[in-house]
């Protein structure tokens, strides 16, 4: 739920900031799946299945060998998520524990697609999941080789946190709209890869970080807000549909992308980024007599910068966190107590042209067109 007046996120009556700060990657996973936050004995349970089923077959990364290496990241995660749905036999079952197990396999298997991708197009070979390590330091594992540090691991399980859902978002509905045909998991989960790809939607982080590095310096923000508003354009991060306040993911991210950026000696980009909130809002206030409010993207992007991730996998990374939300809303409107029977979602849609006028058009045969 999003109370956009008060500037509060709600996954299943807990606010978002508790989850980041509180708890793991697995626990909201749990929380979006089944309902409740799990106790410890159900989180053990909870994270073995789930490490034991991250493996990706083998024919499937090597069809990922035989893309291009230029292919865009969100082009091959939907491909590689469609190819899984062919060796999961649970695909084929419309029962809650079938797509519940799936549920628990898409989320953990996107991580592994990510990451050998990530390799793959560098002509490097993909690391073998590790199972004694969890959800975030096992994906910053296969990206690397190496095993993270624990400032590491707690800052990627925070981003996992914070972006796993937002209600009915575009990619979200799209989720839904496709369930409603009883289409399986995958297919839901592919479409809603697909409209989170789009710029306006989740590709809007790698707009942020191309912004930032055209600005390049902070002595240049102040101009680059000016010239923003004489051609009437946005400043990307800055602004929501929903949100009447500052966004509470981005209260949150906001200070790991400072202590990110310092570690790394990336000072500029969390600098950059302050100093663009500040002007952009004053003069945006001055000159329009608007309020705008920053959103989820404004600090994520020179977060994920700064921890080494290329721009290209920003939108990715939204992407194998938020699994976790469509895969809810697809259980949800498969088998919700309040799912109408059959649910299917069916707009209806009017024409409306010049080239007839308002009626119908009458049939003019090829000879006398």
């Amino acid at each position: 739920m999003v109370d956009g007046a008060a500037g509060k996120l709600i996954y299943r009556g807990y606010l978002v900031k508790d989850l980041a700060e509180k708890t793991t990657f697995e626990e909201v996973i749990y929380l979006l799946l089944f309902e409740k936050l799990p106790n410890e004995e159900e989180v053990t349970g909870f994270r073995r299945d789930s490490a034991n089923v991250r493996a990706v077959p083998g024919d499937v990364l090597k069809a990922l060998q035989c893309l291009p290496k230029e292919a865009l990241p969100m082009d091959v995660l939907q491909a590689g998520v469609a190819m899984l749905a062919g060796y999961d036999p649970d695909s084929k079952t419309a029962s809650r524990e079938a797509y519940g197990k799936t549920a628990v396999k898409l989320v953990a298997q996107m991580t592994t697609l990510l990451a050998a991708w990530a390799r793959i197009r560098k002509g490097e070979e993909p690391i073998t999941p590790n199972p004694d390590l969890g959800h975030a330091a096992n994906f910053l594992y296969m990206l690397t080789g190496e095993i993270p540090d624990d400032e590491q691991i707690r800052f990627m399980d925070a981003c996992l946190v914070l972006h796993a859902d937002h209600t009915f978002n575009a990619s979200t509905f799209t989720a839904r709209q496709i369930a409603s045909s009883r289409a399986h998991m995958y297919s839901a989960v592919v479409g809603a890869i697909g409209s989170l790809s789009g710029d306006l939607h989740g590709g809007a982080n790698v707009r942020v970080m191309r912004m930032l590095q055209e600005i390049g310096s902070i002595d240049n923000v102040a101009g680059y807000v000016e010239n923003i508003l004489k051609e009437g354009k946005v400043i990307f991060g800055l602004g929501h549909a929903v949100y009447k306040v500052d966004d509470p993911r981005a209260l949150i991210l906001a200070p790991m992308s400072k202590t990110m950026c310092d570690r790394t000696g990336q000072s500029k980009w969390y600098e950059i980024s302050r100093e663009l909130e500040k002007v952009g809002k004053a003069i945006f206030k001055e000159h329009k007599g608007i309020d705008i409010f920053v959103n989820v993207d404004f600090y994520s992007a020179s977060l994920y910068y700064a921890m080494g991730f290329p721009v290209d996998l920003f939108t990715p990374l939204f992407a194998i966190s938020r699994v976790s939300g469509w895969t809810a809303h697809v259980l949800e409107e498969r088998f919700g107590e309040a799912a109408p029977k059959p649910a299917l979602y069916r707009p209806r849609a009017q024409y409306i042209g010049d080239y007839c006028g308002p009626d119908e058009c009458v049939f003019v045969p090829m000879d006398d067109r």
